[in-house]
């Protein structure tokens, strides 16, 4: 799976019976092609055989994605796959055991959609992944602030002060250098690639 660090949109996933260069390379083409990136692209990855392959590092550099991997023994530092892998193991059709790969992959289908296109992320100021991946969470959030607004000006004894639709984080990062410190993040400039957790 690979997933924007910034808009949380996963723009690419694949089930497989194994991992494989092969599979992570066909996985990266198609992602990367699909989503026309505006600036810099960082595919920050586990340690896995597949990602750390001749054939992945070349694909990449030939790209010109940066590639950035976990540090050994930490099982913790790539926080928004293994967020996203928890989501999807506690969404709500979640079998816990599929009964075939092409059950697991349908579920697969269903929970991307849902999760790209309806599910309202805490982190991205409960916006949906789409929307802040494709630019529409200024306009959503506008259109939240119209209601805010109208709900203050109809009563305004039910609070303490204006009400105010929750803003977007400014960058998001996965072991930021600190010669970046202070950068403003640029959209889809940075991905994060894990396997099955």
């Amino acid at each position: 799976m690979i997933i924007d660090v910034y808009s949380r949109y996963v723009p690419g996933w694949l089930v497989a019976p194994r991992e494989s260069a092969a599979l992570a390379e066909e996985l990266l083409t198609a992602a990367i092609a699909e989503q026309a990136p505006v600036g810099q692209l960082t595919i920050h990855a586990d340690r896995g055989s597949s990602m750390t392959s001749k054939t992945v590092t070349q694909l990449l550099a030939d790209l010109g994605v940066l590639q950035s991997h976990s540090r050994p023994h930490q099982s913790n530092d790539n926080p928004f796959s293994e967020a996203q892998f928890k989501t999807l193991k506690h969404w709500r059709s979640f079998p816990g055991r599929f009964s075939s790969l092409e059950a697991a992959r349908v579920f697969c289908a269903g929970f991307f959609a849902d999760y790209n296109h309806r599910h309202r992320h805490s982190g991205i100021a409960l916006h949906t992944p789409a929307d802040v991946h494709f630019g529409r969470a200024q306009q959503v959030r506008a259109a939240r602030q119209l209601v805010l607004d109208a709900a203050f000006a109809a009563r305004p004894d039910r609070f303490l002060r204006p009400p105010a639709a929750p803003a977007l984080p400014v960058e998001a990062w996965i072991n930021r250098p600190p010669e970046e410190a202070g950068l403003p993040h640029r959209p889809r400039a940075g991905a994060a690639m894990n396997g099955a957790g």
